[in-house]
């Protein structure tokens, strides 16, 4: 890890000529209320005040729709124009998170446990993270609660740390990192003599994780799933703005009999058409099961296949949620079973 120090005054013209040199920039944006990421045209639009944005930035990697190939029948036969990775742009994405930086982690797993994702993995390639610490936090966030921390630098390539009002200490963490610093090295400084945990957010632990993960794996005809969903109305608010979540639905776009694009785009397994077969037969067919089965894939089969958890606590789910369901309060009460 190296570190560095980047006055206030050198940010912006950093980020500048790092868009001049050919990325795109995609950034929290504060729009009407609420701020969400968005490529940036000009470094002004950022914003750095929120808690969280309303978003997480899985889109940058796993488009809420993607074309993975298109096709056209041509007598007889069918010709296929396959994903091309070389229409993929650098990007920069800028101010996330440490918990939306961590869930690049457990995506990278799912979309790569069996069969390497072609398109996951070219964007990716072509993302560099530039993360900046959380300062302040809200009754939502978790992150403490399942092995995170605000100031974690996981998944990110730099990671900033507001110091003061002045500047930002800079901890390089990868290759890519280096690349975005080292052409500029004249806009950044030695770091100061500081103490970085004094520097952040403090998020207390709601719960203990590893508890439960012992409990839920031995819950599964437990009441607990029928009360915790009682009010839940299956909107998939919560898996669309999860960092962690990778549901998704094949789709036909068919442009009559003889071409189309087969398009992926997200899905939810809270929704009751995820996994109806078929002959009429759904094997969760109540929202309980549905509500056991997204909690158990999160802190059970995942943490089992790919050695990630499917939840950050970054506190999106509860914050979007219509109905007032608190994962955090969730978990909490899990952890209370008695085996």
């Amino acid at each position: 890890m190296e570190l560095k120090y980047i006055p206030k005054t050198s940010l912006k013209p950093w980020l500048e000529k790092v868009r001049e040199g050919g990325k795109q920039i995609y950034a929290p944006v504060a729009e009407n209320g609420k701020t969400s990421f968005k490529r940036v045209k000009s470094v002004d639009e950022i914003s750095m005040e929120h808690v969280q944005t309303a978003q997480s930035a899985k889109g940058i990697a796993f488009p809420r729709t993607e074309k993975l190939f298109s096709y056209a029948k041509q007598q007889g036969d069918v010709a296929l124009q396959d994903y091309d990775p070389g229409s993929l742009p650098n990007t920069l994405v800028f101010g996330l998170h440490p918990c939306d930086a961590a869930a690049f982690k457990p995506l990278s797993g799912i979309f790569n446990w069996d069969t390497g994702d072609k398109p996951f993995n070219e964007r990716m390639q072509r993302v560099v993270m530039v993360s900046l610490s959380c300062s302040k936090c809200d009754p939502f966030c978790f992150c403490t609660s399942v092995g995170g921390s605000p100031g974690s630098a996981e998944g990110s390539d730099i990671l900033l740390t507001a110091v003061g009002s002045d500047g930002y200490l800079v901890e390089v963490a990868t290759d890519k990192g280096k690349a975005l610093t080292e052409p500029h090295a004249a806009l950044f400084e030695a770091p100061p003599d500081v103490n970085r945990e004094e520097l952040l957010a403090r998020v207390p632990a709601k719960f203990s994780v590893d508890e439960v993960e012992r409990k839920i794996a031995g819950a599964f005809e437990s009441d607990v799933w029928k009360k915790q969903s009682a009010r839940c109305i299956g909107c998939g608010a919560c898996a669309f703005v999860c960092p962690a979540c990778a549901c998704f639905d094949i789709q036909e776009n068919a442009r009559g009999a003889a071409a189309g694009d087969r398009i992926r785009c997200w899905d939810s397994c809270g929704f009751s058409l995820f996994t109806l077969h078929t002959s009429g037969h759904n094997p969760r067919e109540t929202q309980s099961w549905r509500w056991r089965q997204r909690l158990l894939h999160k802190f059970c089969y995942m943490p089992r296949r790919l050695a990630a958890r499917g939840c950050t606590g970054c506190g999106r789910c509860s914050r979007a949620c219509p109905v007032d369901m608190n994962l955090a309060e969730h978990l909490s009460e899990l952890e209370k079973l008695k085996t």
